[in-house]
């Protein structure tokens, strides 16, 4: 049988099998070890328990589960409603300022959690009702939450740019400077969004509530600066040569505990277990993810499937740019139906070489992967962020939260655009601070 027919027999099980119901994880695993058996024998499940544990064998995998405890140590206090007020406060006389409070308190709380549910979830049940109670349209309201939700997967340090680094063996360091000035165009372009659409349907939302006075507006913040000082810590010592990824994450979650212990009070035990069970929980099914990516793509390597399908791409005679559009549409319905993670273990080493070969940067094409990833975030049939806001305000319906969130992800678009236009908005930062790789 052709290698091409082997691929897309296995991809059209794992669909099939993720259909069901079953873990990505375990779908994988279940493709992979059928294939190795049918085609190679079952001498080849020798190489099964190897090949996964070497998929997780990684030190700088250590950063993942570090990165998660102080994204639900943050999660679990008040600081994202906190957050939210503070920038409410500042920018209140500002037209749309508080879709731009939300959107603002979005990026800053990506930037801790690294999660776009917990980031939907902490921000919105503060904002969303908040915003209903000033005369905010439903859509808008909702939709500005779901979409601000997702830059939790770009801005640094995220999980997710970790997972690239380490199934493309490029550097995490420069894919978190990769990700900031993208990270802040979208946002950028999100509040411009907001600002338009007030503008345009002549609201003005001033009007409805009075202005904070000094005191108002400083008190708030000694329980936000500290949070955002980690952020800046973490990124000065990662680029400063002071701490590798894993040392600053540890370092980062010690301080992100020991931040909601002494501003929020949580110290029961029982608080604190629940911050470490889920961090845990999240953590394995990472880890299980990555660890089963690499047996599937240990099973696609070893049956030339890999190979096959790079060659075929590469002797395509299109333009670069053409191939690049293709390859953003293929991600795009991946993401739609995959969450980031799984759909980064199982496409990007693929990808990579043909990416190489067509003379792209790597660290540019992360952050294009990462920001089709977040549009399926705000998508059906998965859409989580979309059912995660739903949550919050059940008497919205899905079709009302996913019409606010479609022009943001035309705003994604308009980024993803604009970053094809302009590499250097990705790539000049992690040159400036590291050099041109070798």
């Amino acid at each position: 049988m052709e290698p091409i027919t082997i691929g897309i027999l296995a991809a059209i099980l794992i669909i099939v099998l993720l259909a069901t119901g079953m873990p990505v994880a375990f779908g994988l695993g279940l493709v992979s070890i059928v294939f190795l058996v049918i085609f190679e024998g079952v001498d080849s499940l020798s190489v099964v328990a190897d090949t996964f544990f070497a998929g997780i064998a990684e030190f700088s995998l250590v950063s993942i589960p570090m990165f998660i405890v102080m994204g639900a140590a943050v999660a679990s206090s008040p600081a994202g409603k906190d957050l939210f007020e503070a920038l409410d406060r500042w920018l209140t006389r500002v037209p749309g300022g508080l879709i731009i409070s939300n959107i603002g308190a979005c990026s800053v709380f990506a930037a801790l959690s690294g999660s776009s549910p917990a980031t939907c979830a902490a921000i919105g049940k503060m904002g969303i009702p908040e915003m209903q109670k000033r005369g905010y349209p439903d859509s808008l309201a909702t939709g500005s939450i779901a979409a601000g939700g997702t830059l939790g997967i770009l801005i640094p340090p995220s999980v997710t740019m970790i997972v690239y680094g380490i199934s493309t063996e490029t550097s995490i360091g420069r894919l978190f400077l990769a990700g900031v000035f993208p990270g802040l165009l979208l946002t950028t372009l999100f509040m411009a969004w907001a600002i338009y659409y007030a503008w345009r349907n002549g609201f003005d939302f001033r009007a409805k509530i009075g202005a904070f006075s000094w005191k108002q507006k400083f008190e708030i913040l000694p329980r936000v600066l500290p949070f955002l000082a980690i952020i800046i810590g973490i990124l000065f010592v990662l680029y400063g040569g002071v701490a590798t990824p894993s040392e600053a994450a540890g370092v980062g979650a010690l301080f992100c505990l020991i931040l909601v212990a002494v501003i929020y009070k949580i110290v029961h035990p029982k608080k604190i277990w629940a911050i470490m069970s889920d961090s845990t929980r999240e953590s394995v099914m990472i880890l299980m993810i990555i660890g089963s990516s690499a047996l599937f793509a240990y099973t696609l390597s070893s049956l030339f499937v890999t190979q096959s399908i790079a060659e075929y791409i590469a002797g395509l005679e299109v333009n670069r740019w053409a191939l690049m559009a293709m390859i953003n549409v293929f991600l795009l319905v991946a993401g739609f139906f995959l969450p980031p993670v799984a759909v980064i273990v199982m496409t990007a080493p693929i990808l990579l070489p043909i990416i190489l070969t067509a003379g792209f940067d790597p660290y540019w094409f992360a952050v294009i992967l990462t920001i089709n990833m977040e549009i399926g975030l705000i998508t059906p049939p998965v859409g989580l962020n979309l059912y995660v806001i739903n949550g919050i305000v059940p008497d919205i319906s899905l079709p009302t939260i996913l019409k606010g969130a479609f022009p943001f992800m035309l705003c994604m678009v308009v980024g993803i655009i604009i970053l094809c236009l302009f590499p250097e908005i990705a790539t000049w930062l992690p040159e400036k601070v590291m050099g041109l790789e070798q």
